[in-house]
């Protein structure tokens, strides 16, 4: 079988600060015609340099070593002519956020004619003719009409289409996909993953599959080799490192998957939140005069109740509702029903009355760099509630910044750092320590594990429960990964469209899911309609 890509003895350090660090230290593996290889490790293993180092991507302060032979040509210090000619049209990447990898400014049709006019020579009618065969070929419906569109007027599953249509514009050889199902729903990642599978059987591809979910891997790749700290630990087949793992970092890999379940609610524990028949429709205005031509219906008519001590998973794809109903049981947005906050009818407090119960409502966000400034320090930022809401005057507030670390597994000493200094995992707890510092009673946790490594989900998970255990909180958990809810949630709600679905305790609806949209999505998470001892 043809070798496509053989890499041997890779090697590649960053100067930084006069001193060389090392990322990928002494890796090699190959990938022949038509198969698909993974590189599996947790963030910082070396996973994309190795790959964005396969066409000479990583800038002016790496230094690399070592041999990366593309069929019979060399890449490692290859000249920029070939270089040039092998990038975006042999080898092609496929990135992990397709929103910052397509140009905001720029439509479809211009961004996909580039690559066609620079490496094709293609342009108007002909051009126009390989777009629309392109993104209809990726999936993307009536492609015709969609040429003028710009990046966010599509949905994420359509912007990775359109990435995956750009990839395969020139017909490359080797495909390197870099996470390109992180951020998606479980339904859009299974299309996805179906769609490569299907396009590298059909143009005869190899494909250079990243990530660090094992379970996707598993699904997709037919060799699998694990990186650990810019080194492969382990390499081979599929079906056998599955089977039968070598390597401590291989075995702690797979076991890696939220387990266990919520404590139970303790008995007679206080209803902290209810909601009966709430709605949350945008008003959609048009003309000079503004006149509401319709509505966006994004909650059509959600009842839940939540106590203390007590957690309701809400599940759903992308724009289901399920973000804008926690913020509107929140108080953030206008919503129409009644909200009972602690025995008190809420709905209808205005913003001043509001503000005393603010320190008891607290949010975790999906993306903690996004959310945290970068311009405080761990300190700053976990204290900045305790002056905006006035708590505990007379302590002091860097002896509670030091417990409040402590608790969500923080070192105290990491005060004065930078969000940017810390992995992702410890900018999560720093977000959690944000909102816990207040000691609230109700926490909405919007995604917050979706964007960490599975050994971290599984840590953010366990530490979720540690503090519901202590604290007593009631959590409204919003996610579209159907493990981490199972593992955290006494309830489950179910939306699609704005609509509740499907809604009961965690347990039943694990077991047996009623509507045909939860078996989906259970299908697209576990393979099969319902997971086996849910």
């Amino acid at each position: 079988m043809t070798v496509v890509l053989d890499v041997q003895d890779l090697r590649v350090a960053f100067r930084q600060d006069g001193r060389l660090v090392e990322a990928v230290k002494g890796v090699s593996f190959a990938v022949s015609k038509g198969e698909t290889v993974a590189l599996v490790g947790e963030s910082g293993s070396g996973k994309s340099v190795t790959a964005l180092s396969t066409v000479s991507l990583l800038g002016g302060n790496a230094e690399v070593s070592g041999s990366i032979n593309y069929l019979g040509q060399q890449m490692v210090g290859a000249a920029e002519p070939l270089l040039r000619k092998v990038r975006g049209n042999d080898i092609s990447f496929i990135f992990q956020e397709p929103m910052t990898s397509l140009n905001p400014l720029h439509t479809l049709e211009k961004q996909l004619a580039e690559s066609l006019a620079l490496h094709q020579g293609l342009q108007g009618k002909a051009a126009r003719a390989r777009i629309v065969e392109l993104l209809d070929k990726v999936g993307i419906d009536a492609p015709e009409s969609r040429l003028a569109d710009y990046p966010h007027q599509l949905s994420g599953g359509q912007r990775q289409r359109v990435m995956i249509a750009m990839a395969l514009a020139n017909g490359p050889e080797l495909l390197i996909a870099d996470e390109p199902t992180t951020a998606l729903d479980v339904t859009i990642q299974a299309q996805i993953l179906e769609l490569l599978a299907d396009l590298k059987r059909a143009e005869g591809m190899s494909l250079l599959f990243i990530s660090h979910d094992l379970g996707i891997v598993r699904r997709i790749a037919d060799r699998v080799c694990v990186m650990q700290g810019g080194e492969i630990v382990e390499q081979g087949p599929v079906a056998e490192i599955f089977a039968n793992p070598q390597h401590p970092y291989t075995r702690k890999l797979l076991a890696a998957e939220p387990q266990g379940r919520p404590d139970p609610v303790p008995e007679g524990a206080v209803e902290m939140v209810r909601t009966e028949h709430l709605k949350v429709w945008f008003p959609v205005q048009r003309g000079l005069l503004r006149r509401v031509v319709g509505h966006v219906k994004a909650v059509n008519d959600a009842s839940l109740t939540v106590r203390a001590g007590e957690t309701l998973g809400i599940v759903g794809e992308s724009g289901s509702g399920k973000t804008t109903l926690a913020l509107a049981v929140m108080r953030l947005i206008s919503s129409e029903g009644p909200i009972t906050y602690a025995g008190q009818e809420i709905s209808g407090w205005q913003s001043r009355q509001l503000r005393a119960l603010r320190r008891d409502m607290q949010i975790v966000f999906q993306d903690p760099f996004g959310s945290l400034s970068p311009r405080m320090t761990a300190e700053q930022i976990i204290a900045e509630g305790l002056g905006v809401h006035g708590v505990d005057p007379g302590r002091n507030r860097r002896e509670m910044v030091a417990e409040i670390m402590a608790e969500v597994g923080l070192d105290p000493a990491a005060m004065p750092r930078y969000p940017h200094e810390f992995s992702g995992g410890q900018r999560q707890r720093i977000a959690i320590a944000r909102a816990m510092i207040l000691r609230p009673k109700l926490v909405v946790l919007d995604e917050p594990t979706s964007a960490l490594d599975m050994t971290v989900q599984v840590q953010i998970v366990d530490l979720l429960r540690d503090l519901q255990r202590r604290h007593g909180l009631a959590y409204l958990f919003i996610s579209h990964d159907l493990r981490v809810v199972r593992a955290v949630s006494h309830k489950v709600m179910v939306m699609k469209r704005g609509d509740v679905v499907e809604a009961g305790p965690a347990v039943e609806l694990f077991r047996a899911p009623q509507h045909p949209y939860t078996r989906e999505l259970f299908a697209a998470a576990f393979g099969h309609a319902a997971p086996v001892g849910a």
